[in-house]
C-alpha cells in the first residue's frame, strides 16, 4: 500500500485554501496564513502558477507534483488537475476541496514508489539527469535522490541515445489511377470495421471524395471537390478511405491539412485504421507534419543544458532533456510534451528550445542526423500520407526544397480556414520586429548577447574562404545590414532619436499613425492604425530611402544565392554530402530572405502613387495593456485566395475542400469565393451531407433580451446565474478579453463556493490545449475564452452543455475589413462572416448522437437573419434571463416544448458601434 510523502501540502481554490501538516489534519486556512506556510517552508502543491493566482502571491514557490511527474513520467499526458493526477496515478479522487492536500501528499508517495520500482518504464537516463537537477537546487532533488539508484553502467547522454534518421532515394512519381465508387466503399467499410453502423451519407461522401484523386487533364487544372459535411457525417474516415486506396495503388502522398492540433491527433489515431503498422522496412506510412518553430532544436538544448540558461528556465531545459528521450517526434508545441510544462516555470524558454526562423545551421549541426525536423521531413517525403497544418502546405507549395516536399493530392479539413490562412501566408509585413530578426540572421547576435545563434560570415565560414565572390556577397550583406533596426530600437523611436534609414521610416509610421487616430485616445490598451494614403512628401522620401537600403541587403544576397549554386554544380573536392546539405539548406533560408525582402521593396514603392485594387495598405503601432511592442506597414491581398489559387491549387492534381461549414446558410457563393475555386479555370464539385443528428430534440438557441449591452456587472450576472442553471458544462465566449477579464474576477469566487470551477483564457496561467483537457475532464467546470475556442474544440458529452456567447460576434472594422466589406457587398459580407462565427460556435455544443444542450446569446438586438447560421430545425426563442435559466435548469425537451421565434426586432438591422 503507498505511503503518504509526510511533507506539509497545500491546495488553493477561488472557493478558499487547505493546508494539512506532515503527518496531520487538514485545515482551512486564509490567503494571508497560506502565502506565510509557503513562504516558511517547502510545500505540496499542484501547479504552483495556478495557486499563486489563486491566492494573489506571485513568488509563491514549493514542491509542485507537476514537475515530479514530468522527471518520472516524460512524455505522458497528464490533466494538470487533482482529479486528472489521480487518475493518472491510480488514485482515487478527492470527494472536495479539503481532501486535495491528502491526495498530494499520496501521490508523491506513489511517485517515489515509482522511481524504486523495476516496473519503471522511464528509468534510463534519470540518475544522470537528477545529478545535473541536484547542483540547480531543484526543490524536489534531494527528495527523490535517496529513491533513483545509481546504474550499475554510466548512463548514455541523451544525443548518443537517440536515433539517425538515414537518406533514402526520392520516391517516383505516382501511377494515374482512377478510384471505382465500389472499391472506395469496401475501403471504408474495411477501416470502419465489422458491426458498424452503415451511413449511407458517409458512402456518398467517400465516393465523391474519390474524384480528388482522379487522372488531372489539364496542366493548371486540378480536380476540386467542396464538400460541406454536417458533424457526425464520418468526414475523417470518409476521405481517408479514398486517400489510402490511392496511395496503395499509386506509390504517391496524399497530404491531408488542418487547422486545429486537435484534429491533427484525431487524425493521427483515425489514421491506424488504414495504416496499422510500419512497413516491413521500418519506415512509417503516416508522418505528422509541423513548421520548424514546433520541434525541439537539439543544439538549442545542448547549449541550454551546457549554460545557456540558467535559474529556474536551467530546470526546464533539464526536464525537456527527459522528455526528448522518450518524446515521439520532438514536437513540442501540441505533441506530447505536457502543455503546462512551460507554464510551470513562467517563462518563454520553451520557445527558445525550439528551431527560431533563420537558426538551422543544417548539416553544420554536430546534431543533424538525429534532428527531429530534419526526419520528419524525409519522413514525409516517403509517407503514404503526412498530416499537417494550412499554414505549412502553403508555404511548402510556395518554396518546397524538393520537388517531394509538395504537395499534388491535397484534402483541406477544417475548409472554412483556408482563406485566413492564405491571408497570413500571403501577406506582407515591414515591421520593426521583422527587420530585427533579418537583422540577427544576416549579422549574428548583438555583442554582449547569450545564445548560439550565427550570422552569415559564421555559418559559411568555409564557403567564403573558398570562394571569394561570394565571400564577398557575405560581407556585402553585412555591411548593408547594419541599417536595419538593431536592439533598442522602440526606446530610440519614443525618444525620437532614430538610427537609420529603416528605424527612420518606422518613427515616421509611428507619429504619422498618432497623428491620424481618432480614438480620442479611448482605446490606449491597444493597437492604433490608418490608411498608408495621403502621404506626405517626407514620408515618401523616408520610404525611398528606406527602400534603397533593403535593396542594397538584397543585391548580395542574390548574389551569394549564384555563387552557392554554382558550388553546387562545379563542387570543390572537400565538399562532402553533409556540406551540400547544409549548402542547400542556405539556399533554401536565402530564397525565403530574398522573397521577403522583394516584397518589402514592393510594398515601399508603391506608397504615393496609384493605389493597386490587389492590394490594401495601412500603417499601425501594435500594443498591448498601453505598451507598444511593435511599428510597421502592412500588405494584403484584397483575395488572398489569389494567390492562393496560384500557388498551392493549379500546381496540384486534385485538391479537396470540406467542412460543416463551408455554405453560408443555402448558398455556395461563399464557398467558392473563400476556396480559390472562382479562380481557376474549371467548376469545382460540390458536395453537400447535412447532420445526422436531431437538433431539433437535443439543440434549442437562446436569444436572452434583457441583458444590457454594455453592463458589465449585468453581463457577469448573467454568466453565474447560466452557469449555475447548468450545473457547470459551459462556455462562454467572448469578442474582447477586457470583458472576460471583468466577468471572470466578478464571479469565479462565487462559482467555486457552489463546487462550480471557472477557468478562463487570458487570466489562469494554463495554456490553450490544456485548459481544454481540464474543461473535458471536469463536467462541473466551464471555461471563458475568445475567438481560439469558438472553433476546434471537441469535448463531446456532458463536459459541454452549454455555449453563451456574450454578443454577436460583429466583424473587428479594421482597414482591412473596410476594403474587404466594400468589395464584398456591404452589410451582407458582414454578414457571411457572422453567421460563420456563429455556425463554428454552435458545433462545439453537439458533437456526438447522444449530446444535448443549449446555445445562448445574450443580445436583445440579434438580427432574426442571422439565425440562417443554425442547423435546420433547430428551436431558435428569444425570451428573458430568468426564461432561459429555467429552460436551461429543465433540460433541452425537445421542440414541440420551444417557444415560436419572435419576428424580427425593429433593431434586426442594427451594427455594432
Amino acid at each position: 500500500m503507498t505511503q503518504p510523502l509526510p511533507l506539509p501540502a497545500l491546495h488553493a481554490s477561488h472557493a478558499g485554501s487547505w493546508l494539512r501538516a506532515a503527518n496531520g489534519a487538514t485545515r482551512t486556512v486564509g490567503k494571508g496564513e497560506a502565502i506565510m506556510a509557503a513562504a516558511d517552508t517547502p510545500l505540496l502543491i499542484l501547479n504552483a502558477p495556478l495557486v499563486a493566482t489563486r491566492l494573489g502571491y506571485p513568488d509563491l514557490s514549493g514542491l509542485d507534483l507537476l514537475e515530479l511527474f514530468a522527471f518520472i513520467h516524460p512524455a505522458r499526458f497528464c490533466v494538470p488537475t487533482p482529479k486528472g493526477l489521480a487518475h493518472a496515478l491510480g488514485l482515487d479522487e478527492p470527494a472536495s476541496d479539503d481532501g486535495v492536500p491528502a491526495l498530494l501528499q499520496l501521490a508523491a508517495g506513489r511517485l517515489l514508489e515509482t522511481c524504486e520500482s523495476e516496473e519503471w518504464q522511464e528509468r534510463e537516463g534519470a540518475w544522470s539527469v537528477l545529478q545535473s537537477l541536484m547542483r540547480l537546487r531543484w526543490p524536489w532533488a534531494n527528495v527523490i535522490a535517496p529513491h533513483i539508484r545509481q546504474p550499475q553502467r554510466a548512463e548514455r547522454w541523451l544525443f548518443t541515445r537517440l536515433p539517425e534518421w538515414e537518406e533514402t532515394p526520392e520516391r517516383p512519381q505516382p501511377a494515374q489511377v482512377t478510384l471505382a465508387p465500389e472499391e472506395v466503399r469496401a475501403r471504408l467499410a474495411r477501416l470502419t470495421g465489422s458491426g458498424a453502423e452503415e451511413r449511407e451519407s458517409q458512402r456518398a461522401y467517400a465516393a465523391e471524395a474519390a474524384s480528388a484523386f482522379s487522372p488531372r487533364d489539364r496542366r493548371g487544372v486540378p480536380h476540386m471537390l467542396l464538400a460541406q459535411a454536417g458533424t457526425g457525417i464520418g468526414k475523417t474516415l470518409g476521405y481517408l478511405a479514398p486517400a489510402s486506396l490511392w496511395a496503395e495503388k499509386s506509390g504517391g502522398t496524399v497530404w491531408v491539412s488542418t487547422f486545429t492540433k486537435n484534429l491533427q491527433r484525431q487524425l493521427r489515431r483515425e489514421s491506424r485504421r488504414a495504416w496499422p503498422n510500419n512497413r516491413a522496412d521500418g519506415t512509417q506510412p503516416v508522418v505528422v507534419r509541423k513548421g520548424r518553430e514546433n520541434y525541439l532544436c537539439l543544439l538549442n538544448l545542448e547549449d541550454a543544458l551546457q549554460g545557456g540558461f540558467g535559474g529556474r528556465a536551467a530546470v526546464l531545459a533539464q526536464l525537456v532533456a527527459r522528455w526528448a528521450a522518450y518524446t515521439q517526434d520532438g514536437d513540442m508545441i501540441g505533441g506530447d510534451l505536457p502543455g503546462w510544462l512551460g507554464t510551470l516555470f513562467r517563462n518563454r524558454a520553451i520557445r527558445s528550445l525550439t528551431d527560431q526562423r533563420g537558426e538551422c545551421v543544417y548539416a553544420g549541426c554536430p546534431h543533424y542526423r538525429k534532428c527531429f525536423i530534419e526526419r520528419a521531413a524525409r519522413a514525409s517525403a516517403q509517407a503514404d500520407l503526412v498530416i499537417a497544418n494550412h499554414a505549412l502546405v502553403m508555404v511548402n507549395a510556395a518554396r518546397g526544397r524538393d520537388h517531394a516536399q509538395r504537395p499534388t493530392r491535397i484534402v483541406f479539413d477544417e475548409g472554412h480556414h483556408v482563406f485566413d490562412s492564405a491571408d497570413s501566408t500571403f501577406a506582407a509585413e515591414l515591421t520593426g520586429l521583422e527587420c530585427v530578426e533579418l537583422r540577427r540572421w544576416i549579422t549574428g547576435p548583438e555583442r554582449g548577447s547569450k545564445g548560439r545563434r550565427r550570422g552569415l560570415a559564421a555559418r559559411l565560414a568555409d564557403i567564403a574562404s573558398y570562394d571569394e565572390a561570394g565571400g564577398k556577397a557575405v560581407a556585402d550583406a553585412v555591411t548593408a545590414a547594419e541599417a536595419l533596426p538593431g536592439e533598442g530600437w522602440l526606446q530610440r523611436l519614443a525618444e525620437n532619436q532614430p538610427s537609420g534609414p529603416l528605424e527612420e521610416l518606422l518613427a515616421g509610421v509611428r507619429a504619422l499613425t498618432y497623428a491620424r487616430d481618432e480614438s480620442g485616445g479611448q482605446e490606449a490598451g491597444y493597437g492604433i492604425e490608418t490608411e498608408a494614403a495621403q502621404l506626405d512628401g517626407n514620408f515618401i522620401e523616408l520610404a525611398q530611402q528606406a527602400a534603397q537600403a533593403l535593396a542594397a541587403i538584397r543585391s548580395p544576397l542574390m548574389k551569394l544565392s549564384v555563387r552557392l549554386e554554382a558550388l553546387l554544380e562545379d563542387p570543390p573536392d572537400w565538399l562532402d554530402g553533409q556540406g551540400r546539405a547544409r549548402i542547400e539548406g542556405a539556399r533554401y533560408s536565402l530564397k525565403w530572405r530574398i522573397d521577403m525582402l522583394a516584397s518589402w521593396e514592393a510594398l515601399l514603392d508603391r506608397l504615393g502613387g496609384a493605389a493597386d485594387p490587389d492590394f490594401v495598405d495601412w500603417l499601425a503601432v501594435d500594443r498591448s495593456d498601453a505598451r507598444e511592442y511593435d511599428i510597421g506597414l502592412h500588405r494584403r491581398f484584397l483575395d488572398p485566395m489569389k494567390p492562393f489559387a496560384q500557388v498551392v491549387l493549379e500546381p496540384a492534381h486534385g485538391v479537396m475542400l470540406t467542412s460543416a461549414t463551408l455554405k453560408d446558410g443555402g448558398e455556395w457563393q461563399a464557398a467558392l469565393t473563400r476556396s480559390g475555386a472562382n479562380w481557376l479555370d474549371t467548376a469545382p464539385m460540390l458536395s453537400e451531407h447535412e447532420s445526422p443528428f436531431d437538433y431539433a430534440s437535443n439543440a434549442e438557441v437562446l436569444i436572452v433580451t434583457d441583458v444590457k449591452k454594455g453592463d458589465i456587472a449585468a453581463l457577469a450576472g448573467a454568466y453565474a446565474r447560466i452557469i449555475e442553471a447548468s450545473k457547470g458544462g459551459v462556455l462562454g465566449l467572448f469578442t474582447a478579453i477586457r470583458r472576460l477579464r471583468a466577468v471572470h474576477g466578478r464571479i469565479a469566487d462565487r462559482l467555486a463556493r457552489e463546487g462550480l470551477p471557472l477557468y478562463a483564457q487570458h487570466v489562469d496561467p494554463i495554456d490553450t490545449g490544456t485548459l481544454v483537457d481540464i474543461f473535458r475532464d471536469d463536467p462541473r467546470a466551464s471555461l471563458l475564452g475568445t475567438d481560439a475556442l469558438r472553433d476546434g474544440v471537441d469535448v463531446p458529452g456532458e463536459s459541454l452543455r452549454c455555449v453563451v456567447m456574450e454578443q454577436v460576434p460583429w466583424p473587428k472594422p479594421s482597414i482591412l475589413h473596410r476594403a474587404r466589406r466594400a468589395a464584398g457587398g456591404g452589410s451582407s459580407f458582414d454578414d457571411r462572416i457572422i453567421r460563420a462565427r456563429l455556425a463554428q460556435a454552435f458545433g462545439r455544443l453537439i458533437r456526438s448522437k447522444d449530446d444535448k444542450g443549449h446555445f445562448v446569446v445574450l443580445s436583445a438586438a440579434f438580427p432574426t437573419r442571422l439565425t440562417a447560421a443554425f442547423p435546420k430545425g433547430t428551436p431558435v426563442i428569444r425570451l428573458t434571463l430568468d426564461e432561459a435559466l429555467h429552460r436551461i435548469a429543465s433540460g433541452v425537451s425537445g421542440a414541440s416544448d420551444a417557444i415560436p421565434a419572435s419576428p424580427a426586432s425593429p433593431l434586426e438591422g442594427s451594427t455594432p458601434s
